[in-house]
Parts: C-alpha cells; sequence; structure tokens
C-alpha cells in the first residue's frame, strides 16, 4: 500500500528493522552529518533524532539511503515504474480500446497523476503566530559551510505565464528567521519561473513542504522534462492522487500530508551571497549571490518531523536518490532514443561528471549522434564526461568499460571536445561558474571475442621516467593513475610522450588526498578535478584544416588546483566527540 506521509513510511522502515531511534541529545551543527554519514558508508539505518538541541522538533536523516528503502518506498523497484510507462506508451501507440483495457492498471495508473484538491489537511493542523525558522532544527553540515542549510526542501512554483506548475529540491541557506537564499542552479525548473517573474519585474509565489511521502520526495528528485508537474508524477508513483490543499498566503497548492509548508516569496532582483556549501561532489561549492526567499507563514502537523539529508564526499544518501531516479527514467529515455541500449551515471563522480551509454550502432558514427543528442536533453545537458560503449557493454561495469577503451578508443578518430559551453553550477572545475568543456570518448567498436589487445607491460620503477611519484595504478591495463604532490601538468605531459607508454591510454595525475587503491575515492578524485579543455594534453595535436587531430596517449591533470574549492573535511573535534558518544547514540 502506497504511503499516505512521512511518519507512515517512518514507522514502516521501524517495523522493518530499517529505522534507529536516537534519544540521546545530539546537536544540528555538524554532529548530525559526522553520524550520518558513518551510517550511510557502513549500509546502516535511517536515523530518528528526537532530542536536538535547540528544537522541540525531531529530525529524520537517511531516510532514503539504501536500495531496500527505496523499494520499500515504492513499493517495487525504481526501474518496474519506467519499464510499466515505457511498455504503455508502446502498446497504446495508436491507442485502441483493445490497447487500453489490455493495459488497464497502467492506464489507471495514470489517471491518479491529477492532485486532490482536499480543504484542510494535517500540515494545517498549527499555524506559527510569527514565522520563525530557528525553531526548526536545521542543519549545519560542514565546517565551512556558510551558515545553516535546509537540505530536502521540496520547493514549489508557478510559471507566471503559463500556470504550469514545478517542485525541485533547492538547498536554502537560513539568513535570519525570514529569509533564506533561493539556490536555484541552471536547468532547473523553478530557476526558469523565477527568470519569467523577474523579466515581468513580479515577485514570484513560492511554497515549500518539508516532509512529504517518500512518492513525493522521489518525484522532488527527479529531472522530470520541463513542464512537467513533479506533483502530479508523484501520484503516478504512488499509484495514488496526490491530496493537496490551498496555500494560506500564496496561490499554489500545497500536500495536505506535508510535515511543514513555509509560504512566502522571491522578490525581482533581489540577490545575496550564498555559501560555500558542502555538496555532492565532495568539495564546497563557491558562495555566489543567489534570489532571496522571503517567508510568510509556517504551518504544520502535529508531532512534525523534519526531513534533512546530507550531501558530500560518496557515498552519500543521494548516491541512492541518484541512481533510483536513473533507474526510473532509463526506459523512458530509450522510447526518445531507440539506439540506447542502456546508460548510467557514477554517483562516486557525482553523476553529471561521468555519463557511460551503451548504443546500437546501426549507422557509421550514429553514437557521436546519440552522444549529441543526450548533451541537449535536460539535465543530461550538465554532463562532463561521456563515454560511448557498443551494446554489449554494461555501462555500470568500471572494468568492462575500461576494456571497451582499451580496444577501441583511438584519440584521432574517436576524441570529440566541445568547449565554451555550459556547465554544472557546482562545477568549479571551468573558467568560471556555469562555464566551462564537455568531452565525448566513442569507445564502440569490435567486441572482446574480435579484437582483444596484448597485454601490458608497465616498467617495474615509475619513478624512473618521471620525478615526483608517490603512488600509481595500472586500471584495466588502459588507465594509468599516478599520485602526485607535484606539479600535474607537467607530470603528465612528460609521461605521455614517453615512448615506453605509448600502450596506455590515458594517464591520470591526482592528489595526495586520493587513496589510488579505492574504487569510489579514484573516481572522486578524478572526475571532479578537471576541465577537459584546460587540463587533458596528448602525445601531439595538430590542426587538420580547422579541426584538431590528437595522437598517442590522453594526459590528464586531475590535481586539485589554486582556485578550486576546497575538498569536505569533518572538524576533528566534532569526529573525537562522535567517536567517545558512538555507543550512547545507540542506548
Amino acid at each position: 500500500m502506497p504511503f499516505a506521509d512521512l511518519q507512515s513510511f517512518i514507522r514502516a522502515l521501524e517495523r522493518e528493522g530499517e529505522l534507529q531511534r536516537v534519544t540521546a541529545p545530539v546537536s544540528s551543527d555538524l554532529e548530525i552529518t559526522e553520524i550520518a554519514t558513518r551510517m550511510v558508508s557502513r549500509g546502516g539505518r535511517a536515523l530518528l533524532f528526537e532530542n536536538v538541541l535547540g528544537s522541540s522538533f525531531p529530525l529524520a536523516i537517511n531516510l532514503l539511503a539504501s536500495e531496500r528503502r527505496i523499494e520499500l518506498a515504492l513499493g517495487m523497484h525504481p526501474e518496474q515504474i519506467g519499464q510499466e510507462l515505457a511498455r504503455f506508451a508502446e502498446n497504446v501507440n495508436p491507442p485502441t480500446l483493445g490497447a487500453l483495457w489490455a493495459n488497464r492498471s497502467t492506464a489507471i495508473r495514470l489517471t491518479r497523476a491529477r492532485p486532490k484538491r482536499v480543504r484542510r489537511g494535517p500540515v494545517r493542523d498549527e499555524e506559527m503566530e510569527q514565522p520563525d525558522l530557528g525553531a526548526l532544527p536545521v542543519l549545519k553540515c560542514w565546517p565551512d559551510d556558510g551558515g545553516r542549510f535546509i537540505t530536502f526542501p521540496l520547493v514549489m512554483s508557478r510559471d507566471p505565464e503559463t500556470g504550469a506548475s514545478n517542485m525541485g529540491i533547492y538547498r536554502m541557506q537560513v539568513f535570519d528567521s525570514v529569509t533564506t537564499g533561493m539556490h536555484m542552479q541552471i536547468q532547473k525548473g523553478g530557476g526558469f519561473h523565477h527568470h519569467t517573474a523577474e523579466s515581468r519585474n513580479e515577485h514570484l509565489e513560492m511554497a515549500v513542504a518539508l516532509g512529504g511521502d517518500p512518492a513525493l520526495m522521489l518525484a522532488a528528485v527527479m529531472p522530470l522534462p520541463e513542464g512537467i508537474d513533479e506533483v502530479a508524477f508523484s501520484g503516478i508513483i504512488r499509484g495514488k492522487r496526490t491530496p493537496v490543499t490551498k496555500g494560506r498566503t500564496v496561490d499554489i497548492d500545497v500536500p495536505a500530508n506535508a510535515e511543514f509548508v513555509l509560504e512566502g516569496r522571491v522578490p525581482p532582483g533581489a540577490r545575496r551571497r550564498e555559501g560555500p556549501f558542502g555538496d555532492h561532489f565532495g568539495h564546497y561549492s563557491e558562495a555566489a549571490d543567489f534570489p532571496i526567499f522571503e517567508l510568510k507563514a509556517v504551518t504544520h502537523r502535529k508531532g512534525a518531523v523534519y526531513p534533512a539529508t546530507v550531501v558530500g564526499k560518496p557515498p552519500q544518501e543521494d548516491r541512492y536518490l541518484g541512481d533510483a531516479t536513473q533507474l526510473a527514467l532509463k526506459p523512458i529515455i530509450r522510447i526518445l532514443r531507440r539506439e540506447v541500449v542502456d546508460l548510467w551515471a557514477y554517483y562516486e563522480a557525482g553523476f553529471h561528471n561521468l555519463l557511460v551509454v551503451s548504443v546500437e550502432d546501426r549507422y557509421t558514427r550514429e553514437p557521436i549522434k546519440t552522444a549529441l543528442g543526450l548533451l541537449g536533453e535536460g539535465q543530461l545537458s550538465l554532463t562532463k564526461v561521456l563515454v560511448l560503449v557498443s551494446q554489449e557493454v554494461n555501462p555500470r561495469d568500471p572494468a568492462a568499460v575500461l576494456q571497451a577503451i582499451r580496444r577501441n578508443f583511438d584519440p584521432a578518430e574517436n576524441f570529440h571536445l566541445i568547449a565554451r559551453t555550459a556547465i554544472d553550477t557546482l562545477d568549479f572545475t571551468g573558467e568560471a561558474m556555469h562555464k566551462g568543456s564537455k568531452m565525448i570518448i566513442d569507445a564502440t567498436g569490435p567486441s572482446a571475442q574480435e579484437a582483444a589487445p596484448r597485454a601490458l607491460a608497465m616498467p617495474a620503477n615509475l619513478d624512473s621516467l618521471a620525478s615526483g611519484i608517490m603512488a600509481s595504478r595500472l586500471a584495466g591495463s588502459a588507465l594509468l593513475v599516478v599520485q602526485t604532490a607535484a606539479n600535474g601538468r607537467q607530470l603528465v605531459e612528460k609521461l605521455v610522450s614517453n615512448p615506453i607508454l605509448k600502450g596506455i591510454k590515458a594517464i591520470v595525475a591526482v592528489s595526495p588526498d586520493v587513496d589510488v587503491e579505492n574504487d569510489v575515492e579514484l573516481l572522486w578524485g578524478i572526475f571532479t578535478r578537471f576541465d577537459p579543455a584546460r587540463d587533458i594534453v596528448f602525445s601531439s595535436t595538430e590542426l587538420r584544416g580547422i579541426a584538431p587531430l590528437y595522437r598517442g596517449v590522453m594526459g590528464i591533470d586531475a590535481t586539485w588546483k589554486t582556485g578550486y574549492q576546497e575538498p569536505l573535511v569533518m572538524d576533528p573535534k566534532i569526529v573525537e566527540k562522535v567517536d567517545k558518544r558512538w555507543d550512547e547514540y545507540w542506548k
């Protein structure tokens, strides 16, 4: 049965042994972050902190931080949702009464998209006489964060021209009791609504739900195409219409079963410095000017629970949210692009930094057409590195992907650089915020049975080739990773020009804080720390007409550089505090 609200889901998690209550007093200032991140890395349970210092409201975190909890939330595997919708789209094309009857269960599910208006709901149980965000147990997640941040808000707005609704998750830095930042990144629906309102010199009304049922929370995470209402999509996920009630001070319908609703507006032209914030790339995002949200009213249910999440160096809860999202949406993407067999964005790289796509190669260079098409689709347009592999290669298997690159990647034919383009708001590696580059590696071609390159013999002592190498790892006889504290650019330039290493496909330099033997850290340390146009070199480069021609070994300087945002490291005093109190939390 679908869950009506957050608290019914919490009770179900507790019955299933998936939730741990913490009655010991804890601080929302860094302490909860340290506890929650440890639990995720250990595959631990969701947490309900019942005694958060300075607040009368309990705090729930890591509710969706496992594959099992995601399936409990949805009542099915996330991929089944997309498969069911994709089958329906195919089976009723063209629509006939027979086709609709044969697919009636999905047709009925689709009728649940329209929200159900109710006069009031539990979220209207109580209203703050004077709105005060200080009453909520808002987290400060990382030591150098610019302040406290609401991290799991379901932000709702309407297009001022069309009236179309949108719901997304945009972090909100709390500036005072009634003012927050509204961090709407590029390619976000709320940001498009704000752009339209600001062009008309109008305030944009917004409502922020805190703590919806799990279907609503997952719908808010999903990067649905612009114009598709996430609240409506949550009804499809849930198989039951979403109850909504009229906003108290805004012309927006809000989830009637939410824990809290914050109502207010975003004024035109107003900006305030927001951040830094420890984000899901594992580094602080740059402090910058963003719109502000002016709070007008706060209502909540009796016994409301405040939801939170922590992002940072992977793995975190967003790994499971992101994986569930791509599993659910992949079958729908395949309707639009029939040649796509499978695709996978790597959480280790912050999702947007590495996307691998397996394709059916039906005509010469079709995979490149597919890559360029995907790079023009919604939030997929924020992808930095896109690797193409043949249909028999599993894009979720890094070893198989490396072998495809080893067999088939020739930079003269298969490397494509897209310079001077838009990049993720959180990507600090480009020339400026939102400005950077992308690259495509085409590793489609003969299968392992048809072409098996000879095993590569590496020199016993790499130090004899270049100084400054602290550690190294050869992955799949294709990728040589060297750890260095020296100038990474100079090191890779020297290595890619050495004829002894000509059998390598790519050589990457990483910084000393990256454990080259840890697969998760390695992907994180590489893909969050380079911009293709600025940090890639080849053994040789020449021009063919005006087109660059790359030959030999590809070198990537993925070391941390001056001007980059700092990686996330918890305050040692907090680590020591949590170490000492660890057993106390679970009594």
